[in-house]
């Protein structure tokens, strides 16, 4: 009996599955005829809404469903139908006999368009990657990219980003990233040649993430300066890009331009994209240290982000405090997480500023102070590193004092009121430019109608309206004769 029971509760989940895969397959078929539309009347944002709803209906794809919206799709017969049938076992096949049955007696088999085509690969290939078949999904990439190749359609072209994005992808989650970069750069001087502006983003993009994994950064510079540019199409590209330029800007000891990089793309990230503005931010905040900066709080308490950030807040309070040993003891702690972040060499950077802010602390508190106490205060390892590195201080304009090289000690001048430098004035001109330019972003991002059309609707509403305006007079001038 209690093998019975046993059956039966196993039993009930399987009459779940048929109610829902149709469901999941009517919505593939919709999507297909959304393309199709967008195809006939070349209309890419159609094809973008497919994908879009792709994407909401990822986590319900099914090999069963999907071997039916191939079999739907794709005439019988054709070189994608079999290749893309290859990728599914047989066995599924005949769980949805019915289903197929029952469509392909509702509509005959279509002549499949190049953008359908393109699209059975693309979801073939997030499916296998989702099932972690990065091997089969390899395949199934190379074969997509290949017959990308003999296609130039500008209704493929957002199908074919993301075809680009998710072969990248597949190399990168088998640590083969290495082995695509010629052709990642051949389909990019393709893309090029025919004007595909979508597709050299995203293969810009990829190329600059392709370098960057192997700590090639200047190849990365030199490919991002030589690469046409244009005005961005795609806000995840764009994002993408300001990170990586905020990237190599770093390693080039440009903080200020990495700093405004790196800021810009965690704004304009979306807010799903969490794993991404968190990478943003802990670039950020490096940076900022290292411009001497302390990053404000609420940056480090941000909603999704606060156990992400615990190390670089733990670093960042080390450098406000100018405690040497405080920054060494973090930085040992958690050189894990700053080596998976790729960013322990600017940690090593990152010694200097700690130093120099110790020693501004010092010379704010003390007047004169010698330097065996600030080697002691700074824990440096002699009197003669101490003596250098307040030299250099000075000369940098770090530290305001003066250095008794007979005596052995540091005098401290007085502090000066801050308001009566140009400091508050030139933090006043930023903020007053960078809102200016997001005004200037905002203008130029509207889209407005023609001209032509305005001007000869002006035109005649004037003629009406002056022919109205006169027969109004003349009729008020008749009132008022009347009333005389």
């Amino acid at each position: 009996m209690t093998q019975d029971v046993e059956m039966k509760e196993q039993a009930a989940p399987s009459n779940s599955l048929p109610s829902s895969s149709p469901s999941t397959l009517n919505h593939l078929k919709e999507i297909a005829t959304l393309i199709e539309t967008g195809a006939y009347a070349r209309e890419v944002r159609r094809i973008l809404r497919a994908i879009r709803l792709t994407m909401a209906l990822r986590r319900k794809l099914k090999a069963s469903v999907l071997s039916a919206f191939l079999n739907f799709t794709l005439t019988p017969g054709s070189e994608a139908r079999s290749r893309l049938s290859s990728f599914f076992p047989k066995e599924d096949e005949h769980e949805m006999e019915v289903d197929t049955a029952t469509s392909a007696a509702q509509a005959p088999a279509k002549y499949s368009l190049p953008e359908l085509e393109i699209y059975c690969y693309f979801l073939v290939l997030i499916f296998l990657i989702d099932q972690k078949k990065y091997s089969e999904a390899k395949a199934c990439s190379s074969a997509g990219i290949t017959r990308l190749k003999n296609m130039n359609r500008r209704t493929v072209d957002v199908l074919a980003a993301r075809l680009y994005f998710y072969y990248s992808l597949c190399y990168e989650l088998t640590g083969e990233l290495a082995e695509i970069r010629g052709n990642l750069l051949a389909l990019h001087r393709v893309a090029t040649l025919r004007h595909d502006e979508l597709g050299q983003e995203t293969l810009l993009n990829l190329l600059l993430r392709n370098y960057l994994s192997y700590n090639l950064y200047d190849q990365a510079e030199k490919l991002r300066s030589k690469a046409p540019r244009f005005e961005a199409h795609s806000n995840q590209q764009f994002c993408r890009y300001l990170f990586y330029l905020g990237k190599i800007r770093t390693i080039q000891l440009e903080y200020t331009d990495a700093k405004e990089c790196l800021l810009q793309a965690a704004r304009k990230a979306p807010a799903a994209a969490l794993g991404f503005r968190v990478q943003c931010n802990k670039w950020a905040i490096i940076v900022r240290l290292l411009l001497g900066e302390i990053p404000e709080r609420t940056i480090f308490m941000q909603k999704g982000m606060e156990k992400a950030l615990r190390p670089y807040f733990e670093l960042t309070n080390a450098v406000r405090i100018g405690d040497l040993e405080l920054f060494r003891s973090v930085a040992e702690k958690f050189s894990s997480t700053f080596s998976s972040d790729r960013t322990h060499n600017l940690i090593v950077r990152l010694r200097h500023n700690v130093i120099r802010t110790g020693l501004r602390n010092i010379s704010i508190s003390y007047s004169r102070i010698s330097l065996v106490d600030v080697a002691k205060k700074l824990r440096l390892d002699s009197v003669a590193d101490a003596e250098s590195i307040v030299a250099k201080a000075i000369r940098d304009g770090a530290i305001d004092a003066t250095l008794d090289h007979a005596n052995g000690c540091m005098l401290s001048k007085e502090t000066g009121d801050i308001y009566s430098t140009t400091e508050p004035q030139m933090a006043f001109n930023s903020r007053i430019a960078f809102c200016l330019n997001m005004h200037n972003e905002a203008v130029r991002a509207l889209r407005f109608p023609p001209n032509s059309l305005k001007e000869k609707e002006g035109a005649e509403k004037r003629r009406e309206r002056q022919q109205q305006e006169q027969e109004l007079a003349k009729h008020i001038a008749e009132e008022d004769d009347d009333e005389f």
